[in-house]
């Protein structure tokens, strides 16, 4: 075999263990995500699910979570404002840069100093949050709230938690972009030593329950919008 069949015939191998998915996990850890490495099914069945209304929220900063009140208002505002059927409203937020970080768990909190990185304090110490303090609901994961008044602090419909607005049919995504951006970012900040894919896939092991990872969400919000019909929220 002469030199130049020899480096065909790897090439060709390579291609072909890449196509049957020999790659496996470390496609996970790649800065660009092509459409083998994530939930592309579930992201399609998203963009074209049927509802009367279907809105997105494209959030990119965290802003003390602010945007989730939006999220809750619009919510409130559809179902009880315009009597649209709750079964009939679809409410996506899509989440890049900084905001992105609000869907991982208190783990990933906890270890790479998430808080400190997004300048986030927790109310509960005055100190850099050391756990995702936007996720869990007021009424804790069995849901029961002590009044069902729309206009009550103590009811579901006032929590602008994730966990609880999930709870009402609320989808979010992660973007994969801004994830790798964002390691890179604390990474250098803190000087850690680990390597940067490392962390990345130990960020999205770590992401919380319900939430969507997608590529990119720029690109998701574009085909949200050109594909799915989804009406545009910058908050």
């Amino acid at each position: 075999m002469t030199e130049l069949s020899r480096r065909a015939f790897v090439s060709r191998a390579i291609a072909v263990g890449a196509s049957s998915g020999m790659l496996g996990e470390a496609a996970h850890g790649q800065l660009v995500w092509t459409k083998a490495a994530w939930k592309v099914e579930d992201f399609q069945a998203l963009v074209h699910k049927s509802r009367r209304i279907k809105q997105v929220f494209d959030a990119s900063t965290i802003n003390g979570g602010r945007f989730l009140n939006n999220v809750r208002n619009s919510m409130n505002g559809l179902h009880f404002g315009s009597s649209v059927p709750m079964e009939q409203i679809q409410l996506v937020c899509a989440m890049r840069g900084t905001a992105n970080m609000m869907n991982y768990d208190d783990y990933a909190w906890q270890k790479y100093r998430l808080g400190e990185w997004t300048k986030v304090d927790d109310p509960k110490t005055g100190k850099p949050a050391t756990r995702n303090i936007f996720f869990p609901s007021r009424a804790g994961a069995p849901g029961r709230y002590a009044s069902d008044d729309p206009s009550s602090e103590d009811s579901v419909y006032q929590d602008a938690s994730m966990q609880a607005l999930q709870g009402r049919g609320v989808r979010f995504l992660s973007c994969h972009s801004s994830t790798e951006e964002q390691v890179r970012g604390f990474a250098k900040e803190f000087a850690l030593t680990q390597d940067r894919e490392e962390i990345v896939k130990d960020m999205l092991a770590h992401t919380v329950p319900g939430v969507l990872v997608v590529a990119s969400a720029a690109a998701a919000l574009a085909i949200l919008q050109c594909e799915g019909h989804y009406s545009y929220m910058a908050v």
